[in-house]
Parts: C-alpha cells; sequence; structure tokens
C-alpha cells in the first residue's frame, strides 16, 4: 500500500513538473521574433519605411512640410531633402526643385535663372 501511494504521488509530481516545463517557451529569441513579426505595430512601420525609401531614392518626389506638422515630422522630412540634395544634387521640396552644385551652395530657378538661398 505505502509502494503504491509513493508511486501515485511521484507520478503527480512527475506530471505537474512536465505541465509547467511545457508552458516556458523552448527559445525566447525565438518567441520574442515571432511576436514582433507578427505584431501590427511592427507592419504598419514596414509600410512607413518603404515609403521613406521610395521618397529618399527619387529626387523627383514631392515632400510637403505643412505648417502644422509636428516637430520630428519636420525633421524627418529635411533631413530627406538634405540627403537627397547630397547624394542626387537636387531635391523637390514643397513644389519647388532645390538644386545644390559643386561647391554645396543651394539654389533654385527663378524665371530661367539661378537665385542661391
Amino acid at each position: 500500500m505505502i509502494i503504491l501511494t509513493v508511486f501515485l504521488i511521484l507520478g503527480v509530481i512527475f506530471f505537474v513538473y512536465k505541465k509547467t516545463q511545457s508552458k516556458k517557451p523552448k527559445n525566447l529569441k525565438l518567441d520574442k521574433f515571432k511576436k514582433k513579426l507578427q505584431s501590427r505595430q511592427t507592419n504598419i512601420e514596414r509600410i512607413f519605411l518603404r515609403e521613406e525609401e521610395k521618397i529618399f531614392s527619387d529626387p523627383n518626389i514631392n515632400i510637403n512640410i505643412e505648417i502644422y506638422d509636428k516637430e520630428d515630422n519636420i525633421n524627418k522630412k529635411s533631413n530627406i531633402h538634405r540627403a537627397r540634395l547630397s547624394k542626387f544634387k537636387k531635391s523637390k521640396l514643397n513644389g519647388e526643385m532645390i538644386y545644390q552644385d559643386d561647391e554645396q551652395r543651394i539654389y533654385k530657378f527663378n524665371n530661367g535663372e539661378k537665385v542661391y538661398l
């Protein structure tokens, strides 16, 4: 009788131990990666990153800086504008094409003549 109760207690302990061990993720980094990959916020961030890459790679796409834009948004847009000027020597900002010459001076064309800014 004592042997049966000992085996029963050991069986219950073993069963509880297995249940608690199976709930723990096998690889924490993999589990974190899966959760991040499937999250809605990550998908939204990916869409914005693709849009920024598209804007960054084409200097003919207009960048509008509005009066009511937040400061971090204005900084992001101005940094994209400066990067396009450095890379392509031209960038479209608020509907005007702005150029940069070899001496790093910034200008635009107004009625066919260069106007330095």
